[in-house]
């Protein structure tokens, strides 16, 4: 249950952090400009869809590394919520070196770092390493990390 409130606090917080860069989209689209005030609104409202489903992916990534870390007992679980440096989290959890994160840089290679890591963090956590195959499977790499962190 302690979860579910945190997970409401971090949501609110978040939602707060982005109604101000929201509202003189919003403003503006309230302007009453004819047929040409549709599409623009409609565009905002994409972007601002968009924006939440990025934050909320964000958060439930977040929470799944900080919980495998807590669960493998590494340090510094903290780390998950900060870009680029939850990269050195999962490799500390996959018990990889923390050099690798250079190639998480170089673009087709990051795929077949994560694959390695991910399959890293599986064997950690006491599941078969195919697990972090699955992160390319589209929708499916979503499933991975909530189970990974969340299940028995």
């Amino acid at each position: 249950m302690k979860l579910c409130g945190s997970v409401r606090s971090w949501l609110r917080v978040g939602l707060v952090g982005i109604a101000p860069l929201l509202l003189p989209v919003v403003a503006s689209a309230q302007r009453d400009d004819g047929p040409s005030a549709l599409p623009f609104a409609l565009g905002a409202g994409m972007i601002g869809f968009f924006l939440l489903c990025a934050l909320a992916l964000y958060i439930y990534i977040a929470l799944a590394l900080q919980t495998i870390a807590q669960k493998t007992n590494t340090d510094n679980g903290w780390m998950a919520w900060i870009p680029i440096v939850n990269i050195v989290l999962m490799l500390n959890i996959a018990r990889k070196p923390v050099w690798w994160i250079i190639l998480f840089f170089i673009p087709l290679v990051s795929i077949v770092m994560a694959i390695i890591v991910w399959m890293g963090v599986a064997e950690a956590r006491g599941k078969p390493n195919w697990w972090g195959i699955l992160m390319i499977v589209p929708l499916v790499g979503l499933i991975v990390p909530g189970y990974l962190a969340w299940s028995d």
